[in-house]
This record gives C-alpha cells, sequence and structure tokens, in this order.
C-alpha cells in the first residue's frame, strides 16, 4: 500500500509516520533524505537550495523504484504539497492519502519555534491552496477523494 502523508510544515507527518510504519516499511521524507545527504553537523532542517536540489533528486529515484515495490511491502510518502499532477498518480496507484494538520495556530507556532523564516511562505501556500484558507485540526484523515 502506498501512504501519502500530506500536510503544512511542522504538522506531525513525521510523527504520524513513526506511529503507523513498520521498520520493513519504506519511508521517503525528503527531511530525512536532506540530513543523510548533508555533512556533520548539518541543521535537522536543512533548507539550503544546494542541499535540496540534490536530495530531491534522490527522493524521486527512491520515489520510483519504492513504487515497483507496493506489493511486498507498504510505502509512506511526504509530499507536502503534491500538484494536481502527482495528486492524479496516486490515486492510479490507490493511495491513501492522510491529511495532517493540527491547526494553523499550531503549525505558525511550530515554525516559528522549529524551522526557518522561509517556511512561514510554505505555510502561508499550503492553507491557502489546500485548507482554501481555513484551519479545521485534523489529526490523520483518510481519502481516496483528494
Amino acid at each position: 500500500m502506498l501512504y501519502v502523508i500530506t500536510g503544512p510544515p511542522a504538522a506531525g507527518k513525521s510523527t504520524w509516520i513513526k506511529a503507523n510504519a513498520t521498520a520493513r516499511d519504506i519511508v521517503i521524507d525528503l527531511d530525512r533524505i536532506t540530513l543523510a545527504l548533508t555533512g556533520p553537523g548539518a541543521p535537522q532542517w536543512n533548507h539550503d537550495k544546494l542541499h535540496q536540489r540534490v536530495a530531491q533528486r534522490a527522493r524521486y529515484a527512491a520515489i520510483d523504484e519504492a513504487l515497483k515495490l507496493l506489493d511486498d511491502l507498504d510505502v509512506y510518502l511526504i509530499h507536502t504539497m503534491p500538484s494536481a499532477q502527482a495528486r492524479a498518480r496516486y490515486r492510479r496507484l490507490g493511495a491513501r492519502i492522510v491529511v495532517v494538520d493540527p491547526g494553523e495556530d499550531v503549525v505558525r507556532e511550530r515554525v516559528r519555534t522549529m524551522r526557518s523564516e522561509a517556511m512561514e511562505r510554505v505555510v502561508t501556500r499550503w492553507y491557502r491552496e489546500y485548507r482554501r484558507g481555513g484551519s479545521r485540526p485534523v489529526t490523520a484523515q483518510t481519502s481516496r477523494d483528494w
């Protein structure tokens, strides 16, 4: 099964995966990939453009390979803001979509505390485009009609 975990930055997507995935499952998380590809002492949430570019390429390769294995194991993919094309692909693959959103106030406070200022724009965009400007807390909402 493919699980696509979506939600704004600092919503708890990784935490949701920790609570639901097993050690045998594949987890594709851009933050973890970036951390794995950077040197000692790199910040946990590294948003440097060059590091992100390399990590994105690794993420695409990991997704392509993991999708070949869906008959044998579960794949958990964090995708904060999937495009319409990506959402259509996930639907075709029969993915279970999980939205993690503790509410905009909680997210903004977490971003101020744990992330870079650049993430504020991502939060604004996520709520504008994906929640249509509204925020109702959702711990984990699954839907195939996404």
